[in-house]
């Protein structure tokens, strides 16, 4: 990992000058709305979820809405996502929990987001920086996992063990921002099955680039 120490500043860097002003592709304007919209997020493109979102926030204005969802009708809402059932479930129990424990607002703290149904450290790391401006760790998705072992920041698996990974090479003044330049990058140029290496901004620091080869 001295390797990773010595090129992280620099990665960071670049990315930030290719990716300015960066955030999440989801939309949404409230932190509930981030928190949804993330858990719709899980195995499904942040495109899709835009797309049924607009009608969903309309219907579902608040905690309290989506706490008194129906089921059945909200699996049916939120069905072209996939896994709609878990989905809607989660979205249901944690709007019910921050009704009755928080009242009514979604919690500002990793410790407390992680008592919600359904949302783990990737979910809650995404409600912090994009609806709070805040940073107590790096949401490890599918394309920051991909990126950072391709980059040989983590040779781990598991998101958990990545995150602590990196927590230890990123700046945390870098923590916000992290996620996004990484996901930019990973959409546009440093893809799962093809990776566009020869024009990769990263090329010189990445140990991949040369052979290139896809990690799911």
């Amino acid at each position: 990992m001295e390797s990773a120490k010595k090129r992280i500043g620099e990665i960071i860097r670049v990315l930030y000058r290719e990716y300015p002003g960066s955030r999440t592709a989801l939309s949404f304007q409230t932190p509930h709305q981030i928190l949804v919209a993330t858990i719709l997020s899980a195995q499904c493109t942040d495109a899709r979820v835009n797309l049924i979102t607009p009608a969903l926030f309309k219907k579902y204005c608040s905690a309290s809405d989506f706490a008194r969802a129906k089921p059945e009708e909200l699996q049916e809402e939120i069905r072209s996502t996939g896994f709609f059932r878990n989905k809607s479930k989660h979205i249901i129990l944690a709007s019910r929990k921050i009704v009755e424990d928080f009242k009514g607002k979604v919690p500002d703290s990793m410790e407390a987001l992680l008592t919600l149904p359904g949302v783990a450290r990737k979910t809650a790391n995404i409600v912090l920086t994009s609806g709070y401006g805040r940073a107590e760790g790096i949401a490890v998705d599918t394309h920051v996992k991909r990126l950072s072992r391709r980059l040989g920041l983590s040779q781990e698996n598991n998101p958990d063990k990545i995150e602590l990974d990196l927590l230890g090479l990123v700046p945390k003044k870098d923590w916000l921002d992290f996620n996004y330049v990484f996901v930019n990058h990973g959409r546009n140029v440093c893809q799962a099955r093809k990776p566009r290496c020869p024009e990769c901004v990263l090329k010189s620091l990445c140990p991949s680039a040369v052979e290139a080869s896809p990690i799911p």
